[in-house]
């Protein structure tokens, strides 16, 4: 039998089943139900079986070469549902050529039924590509080299043409008119279009100019107070951009944002391997003061100064020896006082810190005085950016810092607290 006959023959089971009911003695009218509900049982239980079967062989076939050739892309097909849309759109086929058998008796119906159906072929094409595009991206994001990158905002913009190309597609077989005529109307509300789509094209604008200019990456940390934001990049798409918190609450940024606003990107602290520590001690002015000779004596016990007052005493002294300075009174001349001591063995001591940067910027800062005292600034890095070394290491100086304050008879500036009746 030729292919001729084939669908010759394929294309009049609706007229056949239709005579034979006839010539059982059915009348004409119930025949044609009767034809109608029979065939279309046949048809749902073919097109069950041409989906699970061949979706059950797709689904073997990809874990079959997933297991022995280890590539991503064919596992992100199974995740994906590649081979649902390939069965499903296999089986709408066979719908589609098998309504006029079906609908025998019902010859209006045909040609919208068709039309449906046609509709229905083309929105499983669109989502069949995009199950594959899908998958290509989830592969790349695996990548190293493609772990920062906003592919997600790429797959909206390609699952927006997508669409668009559908609804010209859809629209040109509903209406039985070109898909130059879908332009020409789109020509006409542009201005409407543009405005309902504002968002949408500004944020693709802003995803490829944050992409070119590697302004922020998925993984960053980024802190924008105009919108709440302090804490990790873990999504860059169309539209928006989500940063999970420190809190671990979600806030959501629109994409054009980071190319109109400003924001604070911390990626330079973590690739510079430092994390800064800017942190004062409020010394109480009043406990400031010269030293005597004894009293320096005292301080040159202090293994990390010893040197240091050794050459600084010596510097001191030739000068109150030039000037002839009478030092019954510790005010003329020069002299060390408890909090210049202080400074040097803070200097000193995170100098030989070894959880503080060597390469980075490091010293002490006396700012101006202030209602709360004298503030003594530590302006240094720690060798690491890992949040809770990088806490421990500033207690762990600050703990001593402020446990030797006293040892220069310096005290650490508290709000006084007045009692009651007092």
């Amino acid at each position: 039998m030729s292919a001729t006959d084939y669908d010759f023959d394929f294309q009049n089971i609706g007229k056949k089943t239709h005579d034979l009911l006839i010539k059982w003695g059915v009348s004409e009218s119930i025949a044609d139900y009767i034809n109608l509900l029979g065939l279309s049982l046949v048809l749902a239980i073919a097109v069950y079986l041409l989906h699970y079967v061949l979706r059950r062989l797709l689904r073997i076939t990809l874990i079959r070469i997933t297991k022995r050739t280890k590539i991503d892309f064919f596992h992100h097909l199974l995740e994906n549902r590649f081979s649902h849309f390939v069965a499903l759109s296999t089986a709408v086929t066979l719908v589609k050529s098998s309504i006029p058998v079906v609908f025998y008796s019902f010859p209006s119906l045909i040609a919208p039924l068709n039309k449906l159906t046609e509709v229905y072929l083309v929105i499983i094409i669109i989502w069949l590509i995009i199950s594959l595009i899908r998958s290509g991206a989830d592969s790349l994001r695996k990548k190293s080299a493609f772990k920062s990158k906003p592919i997600e905002s790429y797959m909206q913009v390609i699952r927006i043409i997508l669409f668009f190309i559908g609804a010209v597609i859809i629209f040109s077989n509903l209406t039985g008119k070109s898909p130059l005529t879908f332009f020409t109307a789109m020509g006409a509300i542009s201005a409407v279009l543009l405005l309902m789509f504002k968002d949408t094209i500004m944020g693709f604008v802003a995803s490829i100019q944050v992409s070119t200019n590697d302004t922020v990456r998925i993984g960053d940390w980024i802190t924008m107070a105009k919108y709440g934001a302090d804490g990790d990049v873990v999504e860059i798409n169309l539209t928006t951009v989500k940063v999970q918190n420190f809190d671990k609450t979600i806030t959501t940024i629109p994409t054009y944002s980071l190319i109109s606003d400003s924001f604070q990107n911390w990626r330079g602290m973590t690739q510079s391997g430092g994390r800064r520590i800017k942190r004062a001690i409020f010394i109480r002015q009043s406990t400031i003061r010269f030293l005597t000779y004894e009293e320096v004596e005292q301080f040159r016990r202090i293994q990390s100064l010893t040197s240091y007052i050794d050459h600084r005493q010596k510097d001191i002294d030739k000068h109150n020896e030039r000037i002839g300075a009478d030092k019954s009174l510790l005010i003329n001349g020069r002299n060390l006082t408890n909090a210049g001591l202080y400074r040097k063995y803070i200097d000193n001591y995170i100098s030989n810190h070894t959880g503080l940067h060597k390469k980075m910027t490091m010293m002490v800062r006396q700012l101006a005085p202030t209602p709360s005292g004298l503030p003594l600034e530590i302006y240094a890095f720690t060798g690491t950016t890992k949040w809770v070394d990088y806490e421990y290491i500033m207690a762990d100086i600050f703990d001593h810092l402020l446990a030797s304050a006293s040892y220069f008879d310096l005290k650490v500036h508290e709000m006084d607290i007045i009692a009651p009746g007092q």
